[in-house]
């Protein structure tokens, strides 16, 4: 596949239940039409007391996601917007731009990609056209960072086409069913990693855009 002289943009295709939420402009209005639409098919008799309560915990949830999301330097997050038992899926992955460390200041995207590649857990990958170095572990709790819990987590990092100095960062968060190595949090990354291999740069065949790589508004 053949990739832009600079890329602009990316798209994703995600399955019926996730959404994204912007996390550096437009959060409060992207949550609140989450919510809106999670809430419209429920039938007109069902008591507004009942409601409420789920309304206000599924605003939380998004609102406090999208705040971690920010801290770890994200622009956008994306999770499934369904509650099950009150609460939702622990399943997500922050999209977010930066540097990559690179060994002995030597910028070139495949030395980079190899050195990364040969860490524990890592592999090359091609994401929309592009190599890439996808990394997997199970990281434990971090209270520091309110994460209570031990999470499956999924990286992908790869360089922005046409500027080396960018790259982009694609983080994938589970926690299975309360442990995760169970069964559960692995169907979530077969998930993740089918929903990475719909990426695509802006300017090939893919659609819905979801940001330019240097605009964190989404």
């Amino acid at each position: 596949m053949t990739v832009g002289p600079t890329a602009v943009g990316y798209s994703v295709v995600l399955p019926p239940a996730w959404r994204k939420i912007p996390v550096r402009g437009g959060t409060e209005k992207a949550i609140r039409k989450i919510v809106d639409q999670a809430f419209a098919a429920l039938p007109k008799n069902v008591p507004r007391d009942k409601v409420t309560p789920y309304r206000i915990e599924l605003t939380r949830q998004l609102t406090d996601a999208a705040r971690r999301a920010r801290q770890q330097g994200g622009t956008e997050l994306y999770l499934p917007v369904e509650l099950e038992h009150g609460a939702l899926i622990a399943a997500s992955f922050v999209v977010s731009e930066g540097s990559v460390p690179a060994p002995d200041d030597d910028l070139d995207p495949a030395r980079v990609l190899a050195a990364l590649a040969a860490k524990p857990g890592g592999r090359s990958v091609v994401v929309g056209g592009v190599l890439a170095v996808r990394s997997e572990r199970v990281a434990p709790p971090d209270p520091h960072s309110e994460i209570d819990f031990g999470s499956r987590r999924v990286d992908y990092v790869f360089p922005v086409p046409g500027d080396e100095r960018r790259w982009l960062l694609v983080a994938f968060s589970a926690l299975g069913a309360g442990d995760p190595e169970d069964k559960f949090a692995g169907l979530l990354v077969e998930l993740f990693d089918a929903i990475m291999s719909t990426f695509r740069w802006a300017g090939d065949d893919g659609r819905n855009e979801e940001r330019a790589p240097d605009s964190g508004t989404g």
